[in-house]
């Protein structure tokens, strides 16, 4: 059973496992039951907008209370999303924006590049998760997925505390200027 910390979470994962088609969107309807346990369990299921194939997650909510948005959960690391994919998350949101806002930006462009930019500093939190307080750096075992263990093999240095402490003040620097 997938366990997510937040309806973010399971946004992202879904985004992050495309068809068999090679999409990743779909029109999702969304649903909040019960199981038989009384787990709480998040069911999201559509078809998909290139091949019309049905594509269905099922998540395992966690009882912890989720973070705001665009947090993706709370102290804890993912047990769905490697480090490797939330760092690639981090660095396509940044890289969406100038992290340095031009001063003629208009307002209503400052909204989606601030989103990007909490966007980019959240994913980074998450990957600090899952450095253990007595390491340095993400352990390689935490590195579940194929494209999380690539960019890890690229460069390991990338998931070092002090280099993920720098890109997160970078990227909250570009935030601040935002506001």
């Amino acid at each position: 059973m997938l366990i997510a910390r937040s309806s973010v979470e399971c946004q992202l994962y879904m985004d992050l496992h495309a068809c068999s088609c090679g999409e990743t969107s779909f029109e999702a309807d969304h649903v909040l039951r019960e199981d038989d346990e009384g787990r709480l369990l998040a069911v999201y299921g559509g078809s998909c907008a290139r091949c019309g194939l049905p594509r269905q997650f099922t998540f395992e909510l966690d009882e912890a209370i989720p973070p705001s948005p665009p947090a993706f959960g709370g102290s804890v690391a993912s047990r769905i999303i490697c480090p490797g994919e939330f760092l690639l998350v981090a660095e396509q949101a940044a890289a969406s924006v100038a992290l340095v806002p031009a001063a003629d930006a208009a307002p209503q462009q400052l909204d989606p590049d601030r989103l990007a930019v909490a966007t980019a500093v959240a994913a980074v939190e998450e990957v600090l998760k899952f450095i253990p307080d007595a390491m340095d750096a993400v352990p390689a075992e935490a590195f579940i997925s194929s494209v999380g263990r690539a960019a890890y093999a690229r460069e390991p240095g990338r998931f070092t505390r002090a280099r993920l402490e720098a890109t997160a003040t970078a990227y909250r620097d570009a935030l601040a200027a935002r506001l």
